[in-house]
């Protein structure tokens, strides 16, 4: 939702934008997972891709590109890659011997190792002895803390910076790239018996769905990304592995890795492991798509870990949502209904309060665009509902209820209740980043069309092409959740 968030701002502010995600599918937990279910490994992916999509379509996730890690145009151009490392040197033939997190398809140092637990998921590692190809990582070391010191935002937020810093100069091995205990992923071109290490495989990915080798023209226009989103479990492979094998293969740098956190039920990670996992479909259907997605990208610090209950996401819905926005796009259309027949009205003059309005429209314009930025979503928000409340406070200060009972007010009447329906209209330009369904829904009620595609900076402009505009009211943007609801019900 994150990249989404980020990916709509990007188009709607005249970007072009190439939005990735996928699936990656090789391993040895996936071929466990496959055994366990007397399937093949790549037919128990094929049938998991489809829940996936449906959940991302439900959720609006408008991605350009959905690469699966299996697919011909991804494992060809990794095998050619792999290859060039090994010719130049980069790749040598050796043993490995330590332990091995099947869960998170990670090598780890001894030292990381407690009670023969892995760090993050808390489950038994294994510990191999097996014949592997290895990718000199220690001979990167210097170049990658180079990087870092040079270019402090290629890692993000700066926590993550700092651990990714201690980890490097405290020593690189090089690491196994190769298994041959199990033969489900890209078999190593020059000695088949050998599989990649899922690592190396999948991160690959960025580049290859961008065109590498395959469509040069494409690559060049694409890469290098901008922002890698990731979860901050996956760091190191990110952070250190990943520019270091471009480096190696002579290939730009991505200009940001930022680390998300975790969600956590009762301080622990949110996961199916913990008994805390929680399907979105249990959400979507109380809170909508537009609730599900302003709660996650609003609640908490982008690239921290965030709490979640199931009481904290209704108060945030009902207090933003419900009575800030849907009762502000309620009260307004009504009363544009009542008062001027459902045609928006030209309005008179402006006096302090229109002008401070739209100061405030400016602002929130303003403040989205560094939130995006920044990568701090709930900050991009929270200047988005401050002109969301600032325009009630308008309704408030201007009481056009108790104009329209004075005949003489009835050109104020209309210069407030256009200003009103203008605001109403920005806001729904500056929503549909994080809530393209409500911004369709708002504008429809507008009588607008359901999208404007104009670049967000001449959209913002304020004017009065709503004169005359007829209004279509329905039903409520964001209707009130009962607290009592315990999810099991509709909302």
């Amino acid at each position: 939702m994150a990249a989404d968030f980020v990916a709509r701002y990007y188009r709607l502010a005249g970007e072009e934008v190439f939005f990735l995600t996928g699936t990656d599918e090789h391993g040895q937990k996936i071929a466990q997972a496959a055994e366990a279910n007397n399937v093949d490994p790549k037919a128990w992916c094929d049938a998991m891709i489809p829940r996936w999509k449906q959940v991302w379509g439900e959720l609006e996730i408008s991605y350009d590109d959905f690469i699966r890690t299996t697919e011909a145009r991804h494992t060809g151009p990794v095998q050619e890659l792999v290859k060039r490392l090994y010719d130049q040197g980069d790749i040598y033939l050796d043993t490995y011997r330590g332990p091995y997190c099947v869960a998170c398809e990670a090598f780890y140092q001894a030292g990381e190792i407690t009670d023969d637990l892995c760090p993050v998921h808390e489950r038994p590692v294994q510990w191999l002895e097996e014949e592997n190809y290895f990718f000199r990582l220690s001979a990167y070391a210097d170049r990658l803390v180079e990087l870092y010191e040079k270019h402090p935002e290629f890692v993000q937020p700066d926590i993550r910076l700092s651990e990714v810093k201690r980890f490097v100069k405290g020593g690189l091995q090089d690491l196994s790239i190769s298994r041959t205990s199990f033969s489900w992923g890209v078999p190593i071109p020059w000695d088949p018996k050998h599989v990649m290490y899922v690592w190396i495989d999948a991160l690959q990915n960025y580049t290859t769905a961008a065109g590498y080798l395959a469509d040069p023209q494409r690559f060049a226009r694409t890469w290098p990304a901008d922002i890698h989103l990731i979860g901050k479990d996956i760091l190191r492979q990110h952070a250190i592995i990943w520019p270091a094998v471009l480096m190696a293969a002579g290939l730009e740098l991505p200009k940001t890795v930022f680390a998300h956190g975790f969600l956590t039920v009762g301080g622990k990670k949110m996961s199916k492991t913990n008994l805390t996992g929680i399907s979105p479909h249990a959400l979507l259907d109380t809170f909508g798509s537009d609730g599900y997605r302003y709660h996650f990208l609003r609640e908490g610090t982008f690239g921290h870990d965030a709490s979640f209950s199931w009481e904290a996401m209704v108060a945030r819905y009902n207090a933003d949502l419900a009575n800030d926005l849907g009762n502000l796009v309620s009260r307004s259309l009504a009363m544009t209904t009542n008062y001027f027949d459902a045609v928006v009205p030209k309005p008179g003059e402006d006096t302090e309060g229109e002008i401070n309005l739209r100061r405030a429209a400016v602002e929130a314009g303003r403040r989205l665009a560094e939130g995006v930025r920044s990568l701090d979503m709930a900050g991009a928000l929270s200047g988005v509902f401050e002109f969301v409340r600032a325009t009630n406070h308008y309704i408030d200060d201007t009481t056009p209820w108790a104009l329209a009972k004075q005949p003489e007010q009835r050109d104020r009447l209309a210069t407030v209740l256009h200003t009103v329906c203008e605001a109403i209209r920005q806001i729904s330009l500056l929503i549909r980043p994080a809530m393209p369904a409500a911004s369709r829904r708002i504008r429809e009620q507008l009588g607008l069309d359901p999208v404007d595609d104009r670049p967000l900076a001449e959209a913002l402009q304020p004017g009065q092409s709503l004169v005359g505009t007829t209004i279509k009211r329905g039903k409520s943007i964001f209707p009130r959740i009962d607290p009592a609801d315990n999810g099991e019900g509709t909302g």
